[in-house]
């Protein structure tokens, strides 16, 4: 599958899960949908669907394959090195014990270079829904394991932006949005096509991670982008609330959506495109 089109059909795939996801019901057919609608709007054929489907199931399984065998080799590494970390104790073994050592840090690497591999957003390097899920959620539960704060964004003008300059720009504004939310030195999450969700811990303040938010969207009204010789800007919209403890993953991300649709509002009438 060329580039192009593997981007475009992300990105149609993103903006589909993202609509889906507040959604009690999804039936194949719903999903179709859905999908179909967002596939017009990005004006992108999708007759081909069983060739489309093979391509991406060829790399999801070789995907899928490389990192079980990464698993699997680091896995047996590390029973290996427990082995000799026991037999090294039992005798007393120093020399051992310092060759367990390398091989238990070089071992961490490898483990992290994995994490990443799960948790990372393709395209812009930061977490992912998985991520979210393993590290925020309770096991096997939709509910927070601790107190924080949620904060919601939408790109504003997005779908302009890939209109006017094409998909590998929207890309690069993706990431550039992304680079811009990572300095405030917080968990950022991809959450979908250009949506993202930005944690604070419980030891903040809405009132504080809101200014964040807003001087961070100062900052990036006050650039110009360029695309060849043409010039433009991006700004998005927010919204956030605070969450306790075991409270729903979507009744919160509910609250924080309807927070930041009546920014989107304010923010729309200041800025009027792109």
């Amino acid at each position: 599958m060329e580039d192009q089109k593997k981007q475009i059909l992300s990105i149609i795939s993103n903006e589909t899960k993202s609509s889906i996801d507040q959604m009690s019901i999804v039936t194949p057919t719903v999903y179709a949908s859905i999908f179909s609608e967002f596939a017009k709007e990005h004006d992108e054929d999708i007759n081909d669907e069983a060739i489309i489907a093979q391509d991406v199931m060829q790399v999801a399984c070789s995907n899928l394959t490389t990192l079980q065998g990464e698993t699997s080799k680091n896995a047996n590494l590390l029973s290996d090195s427990t082995q000799k970390a026991i037999n090294a104790i039992q005798t007393k073994d120093e020399t051992s014990l310092s060759e367990v050592l390398k091989e238990t840090q070089s071992l961490k690497k490898e483990i992290e270079k994995l994490k990443e591999a799960i948790y990372k957003d393709e395209l812009t390097n930061v977490y992912n829904r998985k991520w979210l899920h393993d590290n925020l959620l309770k096991e096997n539960e939709n509910s927070f394991k601790d107190a924080g704060i949620l904060v919601m964004i939408d790109l504003n003008y997005f779908k302009a932006v890939n209109d006017t300059f094409g998909h590998i720009v929207g890309d690069k504004v993706l990431i550039f949005m992304a680079n811009a939310l990572r300095k405030s030195r917080h968990e950022v999450v991809r959450y979908g096509g250009d949506e993202f969700i930005l944690f604070f811990n419980k030891n903040s303040s809405l009132k504080a991670a809101l200014e964040t938010l807003h001087n961070i969207r100062e900052d990036i009204i006050s650039k110009k982008l360029k695309s060849g010789k043409d010039a433009f800007r991006v700004s998005f919209s927010f919204g956030g609330t605070a969450f306790k403890k075991g409270d729903a993953l979507n009744k919160v991300i509910e609250t924080a959506d309807k927070n930041m649709y009546a920014d989107k509002k304010e923010i729309k009438k200041r800025i009027t495109g792109i």
